[in-house]
């Protein structure tokens, strides 16, 4: 980032530029004041006080030290080209401020204690065309520490070596100020402390976060750290560019600032610094960012908080990268997300704790994983992931269930996903537990070691086209804070030529094996366009009891408009089960499994095994049509067509069947029978 210009060639302003080449210590009291400052620094006895009068530019050759710093307004403290300044009273970094064109100020204000101006090389990170000049506390390449990028007045405490820093503190009352960056090599920090007060500017790169990594080279192993951020995109911990990280027993905090007056809502990278409403949520600050390709994050036995927007988040651009968490807590605790995976990123969250108040992950072309942290799943992991867990590790492992609870939704998937449930967890919800809008899926909830879904609300998936009214692609305006999204008018018109009994590369394909589920699976999918034929849902049961409605509906929004006020009206809709249109629903019954429809459903196929059983609810019996004439739905049997299963009170007469015969009443079962 730039800094003040040069005056133009042939306008003299002796009186108002100065270039002071300080020592280290500066000494007695002198008030810049006019061309006479030039002379300063040679003075036997330097000053221990400085101002920076009002339309004054003065540069600092190099580190300085004072008692006293008093910037006037308009006044500017400034680095020579290709340097930058930070400021530090009493061992806090303070005082520097982002102007609305991003460049860095000291602000005005007087400064007391023990003042220091740290001169340090110019450490530039490049994002989407931009250029950010970090600056940090501590530095660190594939040689060490690098003094020169590094402001060692904003370290306080412990001890920093080559390889590794014990007990260091770092604290920031000013902006985009970095705790620790390390571009290279293997680094440990063990038992830092770092509290960051400000606002950040961009977490896609870390501008402004606690812990920075980045590059393919680079490892980072981060131990009992206990790290508070409060300010927008002012994020704990972001991995970019390959590195790898492990943090282990460790606190990551952050809460939200206040958005810069005229910040306008965007999903424009460079200048995105808000969680986008058109996912529902809000909030201003990460916890923890992940980009680049082939970035490799591990948290283990760590407690990850945000305050809004989301907690273990990665971005676009991430092909190959991975992220576990194990035996941690997940908190997000005002609105947001426990996680975000997106473009080929892979979760694995074992043996976790997830308390989350939007949506327990969100998904865009990415994988997740939610299971039990087994000693022999951990092992696994850090071999094929090089994590570096030494055996040690491995036996003070507790493996433990994961545990999720969320106050809304559960899993979002706007891109293509990849769902895996295992082992004894168990994924408590207000609202539908799977939610997906209008994008493929493949789903695998294995329920043979007491894994569970389960939904207050009573809807274990609900299918949507997508309500997301952003921007479809770069070309179009990236600022989103007037869009609004409107369901279409009228009834679906089916697609030619979508067949809804086949599948299809956008379909949703959900499997349960060993599974007890209460609940509603419903295929609200519109389709009927040209960037969305139609969806169709595969549901296969293996060994599953299901109490609960499988249908094609009609899903309509509860108002006429959503919009940033409404946000929270988005994914929220009503269903009517209908017929289906361009939103087929495949259910097969396999060995052993148990379906007992709750009301009317509609499908486009229906496949039982020989040891399958389509029952009634108590007291009922059900109704079965295909293409609207009566079928009994006998094991072993499949059907395709227009396929109906309403649920009747039970009575003395049953409808006939397609053969124009009257089945047998459906047996009343002896009391305790399953």
């Amino acid at each position: 980032m730039p800094q003040d210009p040069p005056a133009p060639s042939g306008l003299l302003r002796p009186a108002r530029r100065h270039v002071l080449g300080l020592g280290a210590t500066l000494s007695g009291f002198f008030v810049l004041r006019g061309a006479s400052a030039t002379g300063a620094g040679q003075h036997p006895e330097a000053p221990a006080a400085l101002t920076v009068r009002t339309g004054d530019t003065v540069t600092l050759a190099r580190t300085t030290r004072l008692r006293r710093l008093t910037v006037e307004p308009d006044g500017v403290l400034a680095a020579p080209e290709g340097k930058d300044l930070t400021l530090t009273v009493d061992g806090i970094e303070t005082g520097t401020v982002l102007t609305a064109d991003d460049r860095l100020r000291i602000a005005p204000g007087t400064y007391r204690g023990d003042v220091a101006v740290t001169v340090t090389e110019r450490h530039t990170v490049r994002h989407h065309g931009l250029t950010f000049p970090f600056r940090q506390a501590l530095y660190v390449d594939a040689a060490g520490p690098d003094p020169a990028r590094s402001v060692s007045a904003a370290r306080r405490g412990g001890r920093t070596g080559r390889s590794a820093a014990e007990g260091l503190t770092v604290v920031s009352t000013g902006g985009v100020f970095n705790g620790v960056h390390v571009d290279g090599g293997s680094y440990l920090l063990r038992g830092p402390r770092v509290d960051l007060t400000g606002d950040g500017r961009c977490d896609f790169v870390g501008y402004g976060a606690a812990l920075t990594a980045s590059g393919p080279g680079t490892r980072l192993v981060v131990d009992e750290a206990r790290i508070t951020c409060h300010g927008v995109v002012r994020a704990a911990l972001v991995a970019t560019g390959g590195a790898t990280v492990v943090v282990r027993n460790s606190l990551l905090r952050t809460r939200d600032g206040t958005l810069p007056a005229g910040y306008r809502p965007t999903v424009d990278p460079r200048h995105m610094r808000a969680a986008p409403w058109l996912l529902g949520i809000t909030g201003n600050a990460r916890t923890t960012n992940l980009s680049g390709r082939g970035t490799t994050v591990a948290y283990l036995a760590s407690t990850l908080i945000s305050e809004g927007w989301g907690v273990l988040s990665s971005e676009s651009g991430s092909a190959g990268s991975r992220l576990t968490a194990v035996n941690c807590q997940v908190t997000a605790a005002h609105s947001g997300y426990g996680s975000y995976a997106c473009d080929g990123v892979t979760q694995h969250l074992l043996g976790c704790d997830l308390d989350v108040a939007d949506y327990v992950a969100v998904i865009r072309d990415g994988s997740v994983h939610y299971g039990d942290s087994t000693r022999e799943a951990v092992r696994r992991l850090a071999a094929d992931w090089r994590l570096g867990l030494a055996e040690t590790d491995l036996a003070a492992l507790t493996p433990r269930r994961t545990t999720i609870r969320s106050r809304r939704f559960g899993v979002l998937w706007h891109g293509r996903a990849r769902l895996r449930v295992d082992g004894g967890t168990v994924l408590d919800t207000v609202g539908p537990v799977l939610l997906g809008k209008g994008q493929p899926a493949r789903i695998t909830v294995d329920g043979s070691r007491g894994a569970r879904l389960r939904s207050a609300g009573g809807v274990l998936m609900q299918l949507m086209d997508d309500d997301d009214p952003g921007p479809r692609g770069a070309a179009e305006p990236q600022e989103i804070a007037d869009r609004v999204h409107r369901d279409p008018p009228g009834p679906p018109v089916r697609a030619e030529g979508f067949d809804t009994t086949a599948p299809h590369r956008t379909d949703v394909t959900a499997e349960f094996t060993d599974a007890d589920l209460t609940g509603d699976l419903l295929n609200g999918t519109r389709g009927g366009t040209r960037r969305l034929p139609g969806l169709n849902l595969h549901l296969t049961l293996v060994r599953t009891r299901l109490a609960g409605r499988v249908t094609a509906t009609t899903a309509r929004h509860r108002i006429a408009a959503v919009d940033a006020s409404h946000l929270r009206e988005l994914g929220v809709v009503t269903n009517t089960a209908s017929p289906v249109v361009n939103n087929g629903v495949v259910l097969t019954l396999g060995p052993g499994s148990r379906w007992t429809p709750t009301g009317t459903c509609h499908l486009s196929a229906l496949r039982l095994d020989r040891t399958a059983r389509l029952a009634a609810p108590p007291g009922t019996r059900l109704e079965v049509t295909v293409d609207g004439r009566p079928a009994v739905p006998a094991p072993g049997g499949a059907w395709t067509g227009a396929v109906a299963v309403r649920v009747r009170p039970a009575g003395p007469r049953s409808e006939p069947t397609a053969d124009g015969s009257r089945p047998a009443p459906h047996p009343r079962r002896p009391p305790g029978a399953p």
